[in-house]
């Protein structure tokens, strides 16, 4: 469906309902929350890493690798279960669910504990943009859905200033408190933090159930009945990309399929292993422990490049699947040039967003001599407003620019990508402290307004009963590509160079030439891809009675 067509259709103008900026609203908090509990580790970091004995990879590791695959695997069926089941009562037990395992970090006695605890927050927040980009497109005409996406996405860079300033306050006065830990449960400052920001999400999760469930897809004109049996999609995804069951899955599809996916199951598996082996890495704790459930030894891969495998394989599986089941909705993402070069060329943006959000206050506590608490005050708010403001003027400037050309808001992706690479050299270099402040304000705002606009170029991208799998296919990329590997990059360089953040966050800029060229070709697709939505998911065979259902 092209956006276009339904101004033409007389519904650019139609107004927008008090409800829909109420709902708004909640989602917010939800994704302030959200972020809350994700970016909190970043000024937990340093004590993490002298409590627990653990390195800068680690770290990169665990607020990367270890939440990223998580969460990038179980949004795909829980994406499908976005756009077949209530929304609100998924966002509702997803909230629920990582709230609870934010507040058990805080009583992690070891890497092990907090890694699984980790997975446990992905797994969890995994449900909450695919559910609320669904929502929000059936709440907002298409003409302020890149507004909304932007306002939604705002949260994302409030909680992640809120939750340094937070964090910092927390373990400044516990520590000061309890030096030794407090008397009962002995739990240090940065566990108590983990516990503080965990707890209110479960009120948090009593308000969202209070919300009413938009008709899907009405706001275009193009309503949609419910799907008597919700959870027979999700339960088929889940099967798609949890190994073994994916080997299942694959042979039902065929001997041809079957030996393509042990294939590329072992060819991960291998790359993983040489990739360890080049990095000089010694074995990860996960394939140990398989080793030991299997009686034997397995050739060392460490825990980052095994996930990572894994996650790589079984997103093939998935979409693999989806080719068989659904090849309507597989033309229009993984199929269509012009959403892949989006999606991809964001997670560069993502990539390099990431480690520099992640590691500045790392950094900052390393190399210049202040506080926590005011570490956080300062690189916290200043970071909010830098990203807030970036979202929602990147959000307004896709839009005006969309009204123009179809190719607007590509434009906005493609200045998030380049301008902030010369504020963060010089932001990362400099031994001033007010001015490492400033520059993480722009840097922030301007790596910041590239959201919005992506977000909402891959929505217009695919038909509306496609938009939650379309939000978790677009999340594959800002998590398998930019925070998978964006943190963990920054972490290990910083690792190899005894400690040395400026090197580390620095490396991660190598990726902009990747996503320039990625930008440049979806310049050139996506005007043509707008036009013809409809026109090619009836080509792939969607029916042409229900082609807009």
């Amino acid at each position: 469906m092209e956006e276009a067509k339904i101004d033409e259709q007389g519904q650019a103008e139609q107004p927008v309902p008090a409800y829909s900026w109420y709902a708004l609203s909640v989602l917010v908090l939800v994704y302030v929350l959200n972020f809350i509990d994700r970016q909190i580790l970043s000024i937990l970091a340093n004590d993490i890493k002298a409590d627990l004995g653990v390195d800068d990879a680690y770290l990169g590791f665990l607020y990367g690798t270890a939440f990223a695959i998580f969460y990038a695997l179980f949004g795909i069926p829980l994406g499908r279960l976005a756009d077949s089941w209530k929304r609100v009562r998924l966002m509702t037990l997803g909230l629920t669910l990582w709230s609870a395992m934010t507040a058990v970090s805080g009583f992690a006695r070891d890497a092990a504990t907090l890694t699984v605890a980790r997975i446990g927050v992905g797994v969890g927040e995994a449900t909450a943009s695919p559910s609320a980009y669904s929502l929000i497109s059936d709440w907002f005409p298409a003409r302020l859905r890149a507004t909304a996406l932007a306002i939604y996405s705002s949260g994302l860079y409030i909680g992640g200033g809120v939750s340094l300033a937070i964090g910092g306050v927390i373990v400044d006065r516990w520590n000061a408190a309890f030096p030794d830990g407090d008397p009962v449960l002995g739990l240090a400052g940065w566990q108590a933090a983990f516990i503080a920001v965990g707890l209110p999400g479960l009120l948090l999760a009593i308000w969202v159930f209070t919300l009413r469930e938009p008709v899907r897809g009405a706001i275009d004109g193009l309503p949609s009945k419910e799907d008597p049996q919700p959870f027979r999609g999700f339960m088929r995804e889940l099967y798609t990309v949890i190994p073994p069951f994916t080997f299942l899955g694959a042979a039902a599809r065929g001997a041809r399929a079957f030996a393509i996916n042990i294939a590329i199951f072992f060819a991960t598996l291998v790359l993983a292993h040489l990739i360890t082996r080049a990095l000089d890495s010694g074995e990860g704790l996960i394939v140990a422990g398989l080793g030991g459930l299997l009686g034997a030894e397995l050739p060392p891969i460490t825990d980052q490049w095994f996930l990572l495998a894994i996650g790589y394989y079984a997103v093939f599986c998935w979409a693999s699947a989806l080719r068989v089941r659904d090849y309507p909705t597989f033309a229009l993402t993984w199929g269509s040039p012009a959403f892949l070069c989006t999606i991809l060329g964001y997670g560069t943006v993502a990539f390099m967003a990431y480690s520099a959000s992640y590691w500045g206050a790392p950094y900052a506590e390393r190399v210049f001599d202040v506080s926590k608490a005011e570490l956080g005050f300062w690189l916290g708010g200043g970071g909010a407003v830098g990203g807030f403001l970036g979202v929602i003027l990147g959000g307004r400037m896709a839009d005006a620019l969309f009204a123009r050309t179809q190719s607007g808001r590509i434009w906005v992706v493609l200045f998030g990508l380049l301008s902030p690479i010369p504020f963060a050299i010089v932001q990362y270099t400099t031994g001033s402290f007010p001015l490492f402040l400033v520059l993480n304000v722009v840097v922030g705002a301007l790596a910041a307004s590239a959201l919005g606009a992506a977000a909402a170029s891959s929505q217009a991208l695919v038909l509306p009963r496609m938009r939650g799998t379309a939000t978790a296919t677009f999340f594959l990329a800002t998590t398998l590509v930019g925070l998978a590997l964006g943190p963990y990059t920054a972490g290990y360089v910083s690792a190899e160079n005894d400690g040395d953040l400026s090197a580390g966050v620095l490396a991660t800029l190598w990726i902009a030439p990747v996503g320039l060229a990625l930008l440049l070709a979806a310049l050139r697709l996506v005007p043509k891809a707008n036009a013809t939505v409809l026109e090619r998911a009836v080509a792939a065979g969607e029916p042409v009675a229900t082609g807009n259902s």
